[in-house]
């Protein structure tokens, strides 16, 4: 039953064995106001029941729908870096065949950076090109946001492998959470490939914060969403 509903790569497993805390060499700022603050959190504990109970009623024709287009684990898991670089647990619909890992390397990477995209990604399923064109693939990671892993609105959060790779100035994107969205999903979602470029939005997201901002972000990215803009 739980290999049905549960994809979770080995690498899990051994990253967290590893330490992903800040190097000594680099030199974050002072604690971001945004990991403090009481109305955000408030914010995430409203709209992540809210995401919640939405993604309890979408469960059973998704998972009918995966299991029809692709057989295999419902869910998909994976390791990310949060806040400092701590690692933990991130959850997604599964939107790619069940052993997508296994031939990732036949896949070309279109990104620049640390990051790997492709446009027309042949693991991707009929079923999974849908629900990441809707994000309702996202949708699992209102429990993330709810258990205080990730926030409504934050930074990328990048995978283990980003993460091991870093430069100095990368590690300030984990200054703060990293969010269901923020810059990078509600005003380019896939279309932007370079990494620098999501770094340097991330930083300017922390620059910029406010809890205003924060709502705004959320309403450009469910415009975005209605709207298909920047999605395959």
């Amino acid at each position: 039953m739980f290999q049905f509903l549960f994809s979770s790569p080995k690498e899990y497993h051994a990253a967290l064995d590893e330490d992903l805390t800040v190097p000594d060499t680099v030199q974050l700022a002072p604690t971001h106001p945004s990991v403090n603050s009481v109305l955000k959190r408030c914010l995430d504990i409203l709209g992540g029941l809210a995401g919640i109970l939405i993604t309890l009623l979408l469960l059973v024709p998704v998972a009918v729908a995966i299991q029809l287009d692709n057989p295999g684990p419902v869910f998909f898991s994976q390791l990310r870096c949060g806040y400092q670089g701590r690692p933990f647990r991130i959850w997604k619909f599964r939107s790619m065949v069940a052993n997508a890992d296994e031939l990732k390397h036949l896949v070309e990477n279109q990104a620049q950076g640390l990051i790997f995209k492709n446009d027309s990604d042949p693991r991707i399923t009929r079923v999974g090109k849908f629900l990441r064109r809707t994000s309702l693939d996202e949708f699992p990671q209102f429990w993330n946001v709810l258990w205080g892993d990730m926030s409504l609105v934050g930074t990328r959060p990048p995978t283990v492998a980003e993460v091991r790779q870093y430069e100095p100035h990368h590690w300030q994107r984990l200054n703060v959470k990293p969010g269901l969205t923020g810059k990078w999903q509600a005003q380019g979602r896939s279309h932007i490939k370079d990494f620098e470029a999501i770094v340097k939005m991330d930083i300017d997201y922390q620059a910029h914060w406010s809890l205003g901002h924060d709502v705004m972000l959320i309403w450009q990215t469910v415009s975005a969403v209605v709207l298909s803009r920047g999605a395959y």
